[in-house]
């Protein structure tokens, strides 16, 4: 099996449960379309990293027909996630994936600005022998790590969704004594005014 891996998580695009931070700006089924459309986007990316794995992760399970058709559509390997909080499931994933291949990239469906190119960079990073490799958002937190092996430290008790996520993963690195990589600054789609930006970008990739 190819050594490098590319997970991807994903939430179901349901109505109300995904980019709510964008409901003044959309209504809840424009933006689980959207939310689906990101997913999509994301996984073509992961899709040109071939012949790189690609693993998607959905929450709450796999079970909504959204999960099959692009497991179908991709040829990818499907997967639940597991576990209470982002952290506990993002381990358990790397945990999973790391039992089959050399290097894995988790990357969510939230970061249009993330390229091929980006992608690339992460893992010749970890081909390099860096343990860590991290693409850090503008929000304070990150859109993208890579591993060589499951490092757990990094992965409990960090306060997800605020504004001190790289911050506190950057300590965890140093007081470990970990050799780590930044890649260029990102940035997510949360908010409305995130919106403009996104359209945009896709407006200059077509």
């Amino acid at each position: 099996m190819n050594p490098r891996a590319i997970i991807v998580f994903a939430k179901a695009p349901l109505p109300g449960q995904v980019k709510t931070r964008l409901s003044t700006a959309l209504s809840p089924a424009r933006a689980a379309a959207l939310h689906a459309r990101l997913t999509v986007d994301t996984l073509r990316l992961a899709d040109r990293l071939r012949p790189a794995h690609v693993y998607l992760y959905g929450h709450p399970d796999v079970g909504h027909p959204f999960f099959p058709a692009l497991a179908r559509r991709f040829s990818l390997t499907l997967r639940p996630q597991r576990g209470g909080d982002l952290g506990e499931r993002m381990l358990r994933a790397l945990s999973e994936v790391l039992c089959r291949h050399h290097h894995a990239l988790l990357i969510g469906c939230d970061c249009p600005s993330l390229t091929p190119d980006t992608l690339r960079q992460a893992f010749a990073a970890l081909e390099k022998g860096r343990d860590v490799v991290l693409a850090p958002a503008e929000d304070g937190g990150y859109v993208l790590i890579g591993v060589n092996r499951p490092l757990a430290p990094l992965f409990r008790n960090i306060p997800w969704g605020g504004p001190t996520v790289l911050q506190e993963t950057l300590s965890r690195i140093r007081s470990h004594h970990l050799r780590h990589t930044l890649l260029p600054m990102q940035w997510d789609l949360d908010r409305p005014e995130d919106l403009e930006r996104y359209h945009r970008l896709s407006d200059n990739r077509r």
